[in-house]
């Protein structure tokens, strides 16, 4: 349940007690390898993983077959996983192309060697996907799994109609089987613009932990927070660690009250707290976020989904920077459509969901600069992308560091990352991505519309949009 919630230190107690009954307990180590990776120790992980491959028997009893497979598979998808965040590519696709020749129907193992953007399959790959997608007793998890490496594998031969035949399908399944409910996202943005109001802030001033540790890279996925992180953790004095958890389940531990006598739920208890409890929720982030870092005197928190809390933030961590990273729309939201993450972000499954979704993105953005005005940094993708070192001092000068020139080439810095952009930061500027939407032009016209006005008022302050016209 800790690794779940990513309680990654919890979890890394908790197993420190249960190894110590079970010292070669398979199902404990394989636990405590997670947490190694995802506390930013993945060669501690791979060295632990490896050791369990290595203890498995060639040929196991027949009778123990099919959990053999599903443990194999599954230790090298994990070991290819860490490989990955290393930058140490080649042994990740070997431990993928393993976990996949184990369990031929593995449609993980595929999607992650599509996953890895940089990765080109074969025509014997390919027809065996192919087979494994049709197979009617494919599981369907691996199926849509399959699809979108499908997808993937024919957008690379440039055979788009075919590519989008079954990134349309994955996203199909994946819709499918999720209970996302975009109404209840709106409904909450707009709960959001009616509790944090400029008056709710000025009554505020000074509350929360003054500490200026925290850089939050906010947005959207897929719009560029990986290569701003990467630019920004390649200065000196930052530190990059990686899509931490524990700004939303402050919010979430403030939504859910033990009863209703805990009183109002996140956000409306924001306008109740005492002031001395906003400190408190700054040391506990601080606190909570320190098995991730090193030492160096600040940090990225490179949750994108952060853009929701902004004013939880800003009460709890008043010195924190907060950086919004934005990219043009059709490219954005095309770049989620063909992207399966490994957990959350469901509004990307579906034209009509992910374009709600911007435009009620850039509804509470504008809501935030109204209410906080110059409070975060806007820097769109493009303009990144177009002029580097001039976006980077600009960038620099808003976190009040010197300008250093290895941000510049931020391709060159070795640091784990565990994005899907993590082998595109490790080149020069990315510049393929601005316009790949294009060749897809074809069947994005719902996208398109279902975009409207966004299409132009993305790099506009226009006045706040109604949850109806959202909708």
């Amino acid at each position: 349940m800790l690794l779940d919630r990513q309680r990654l230190q919890k979890a890394r107690d908790e197993l420190d007690k249960l190894l110590k009954e079970e010292p070669a307990n398979p199902a404990f180590r394989t636990a405590y390898a997670t947490a190694l990776v995802g506390l930013g120790e993945p060669e501690q992980g791979v060295r632990l993983y490896r050791q369990l491959l290595a203890e498995v028997p060639a040929k196991p009893p027949a009778a123990e077959s099919r959990s053999w497979i599903q443990h194999t598979s599954e230790v090298h998808l994990s070991v290819a996983h860490a490989l990955k965040t290393l930058g140490r590519t080649q042994e990740a696709i070997e431990s993928y192309r393993a976990a996949a020749t184990t369990r031929p129907d593995y449609g993980d193992a595929y999607w992650s060697l599509a996953n890895l953007k940089t990765y080109r399959f074969s025509e014997d790959e390919i027809a065996s996907m192919r087979s494994e997608e049709a197979s009617p007793t494919t599981d369907p998890v691996d199926r849509y799994h399959l699809c979108f490496a499908l997808g993937k594998a024919y957008e690379d031969r440039s055979d788009y109609a075919e590519s989008w035949q079954f990134y349309e399908r994955g996203n199909n399944l994946k819709r499918a089987e999720s209970r996302y409910d975009p109404d209840i996202f709106e409904a909450h943005t707009q709960k959001q613009i009616e509790v944090c109001t400029a008056q709710l802030f000025a009554a505020r001033v000074g509350a929360g932990a003054p500490h200026p540790d925290p850089i939050f890279v906010v947005g959207l996925p897929r719009s560029g927070s990986t290569l701003l992180e990467q630019i920004v953790a390649s200065h000196s004095q930052i530190e990059g660690t990686q899509e931490l958890y524990d700004i939303q389940r402050i919010a979430l531990d403030m939504r859910t009250p033990r009863s209703e006598r805990d009183g109002p739920r996140y956000p409306e208890a924001l306008a109740e707290l005492p002031l001395e409890d906003f400190r408190r929720l700054g040391e506990r982030y601080l606190a909570d976020t320190r098995p991730y870092r090193t030492g160096k005197p600040f940090f990225v928190d490179k949750m994108p989904n952060n853009f929701r809390h902004i004013g939880l933030i800003h009460l709890i961590l008043p010195s924190a920077k907060i950086i919004d990273v934005r990219r043009e729309p059709m490219a954005c939201c095309f770049s989620n459509l063909k992207q399966l993450f490994a957990r959350g972000q469901e509004f990307t499954y579906g034209m009509e969901d992910v374009a709600r979704y911007y435009r009620t993105y850039l509804e509470l953005m504008h809501h935030w600069d109204a209410v906080l005005p110059g409070r975060v940094l806007r820097v769109y993708y493009e303009d990144l992308v177009g002029d580097l070192p001039g976006n980077v001092r600009r960038i620099l000068e808003f976190c009040d560091l010197e300008f250093e020139p290895g941000c510049v080439e931020f391709y060159k810095t070795k640091r784990s990352v565990r994005t899907p952009s993590s082998e595109q930061v490790r080149k020069a500027i990315f510049r393929e991505g601005l316009n790949q939407w294009r060749n897809y032009d074809l069947w994005l016209g719902p996208l398109r519309e279902s975009l409207g006005d966004a299409l132009t008022r993305y790099r506009s302050a226009p006045a706040l949009v109604t949850r109806d016209q959202v909708a």
